[in-house]
């Protein structure tokens, strides 16, 4: 692959990954309830999401994400289920508790929630597949131009999604009182409901 290659790949890559969406409102809320640090699990399970889907679209295997639909369908309602529960417990969350994230949902289950919320997502390996073969000879690209994507792919999804995460924990920052706790709760939680709902009404 020639370095233009590489460049245009991770152009369209930032523009897809940096518009927000279901997925960065889920993230966003998580941090606003838990904290920057407790998501990196969510966030890391979303990149390893995003690579597998690379590898299936470079493997041409678009026919096996078809044949396999009723699993992908039953990992998109999971992670749709699991973000619904995490809604009503911020929702619940009582505005004088010590902490901003409600008791639920350790790293594992964060982290099962973000792979579920990426591998249900198959719109994701459409993107790749309708990019891929104007870029490079799919038929012929070898292991190490997929190494060399997969790390270009997860280094534009970690610019971007640690910088809403920032931005997130600054605001976060900023609320101290009671009462700003309770509103940022609410907001997550509706944030995290908007994004349940959202890729739900996908197909």
């Amino acid at each position: 692959m020639t370095v233009t290659t590489v460049l245009i790949f991770a152009g369209a890559l930032f523009l897809n990954a940096g518009t927000p969406g279901p997925s960065i409102a889920a993230l966003v809320a998580q941090v606003l309830n838990r904290g920057a640090r407790p998501v990196l699990p969510f966030v890391a399970a979303m990149w390893i999401g995003e690579a597998a889907w690379l590898g299936l679209a470079v493997a041409g295997l678009s026919v096996l994400a078809s044949e396999l639909h009723l699993l992908f369908v039953a990992i998109k309602w999971a992670g749709i289920a699991y973000l619904v529960h995490l809604a009503v417990a911020m929702w619940r969350t009582p505005a004088d508790d010590a902490g901003l994230a409600p008791p639920v949902g350790g790293a594992a289950r964060l982290f099962a929630t973000g792979l579920a919320l990426t591998l249900g997502n198959p719109k994701i390996m459409v993107f790749y597949l309708a990019l891929l073969p104007s870029l490079v000879d799919l038929p012929t690209l070898g292991v190490i131009d997929w190494a060399e994507l997969t790390a270009v792919q997860i280094a534009v999804m970690a610019a971007c999604d640690l910088a809403w995460m920032a931005a997130a924990a600054r605001a976060r920052g900023w609320l101290a009182s009671p009462r700003a706790l309770r509103l940022t709760r609410r907001i997550g939680a509706v944030a995290m409901g908007g994004a349940a709902v959202t890729i739900a009404a996908r197909s």
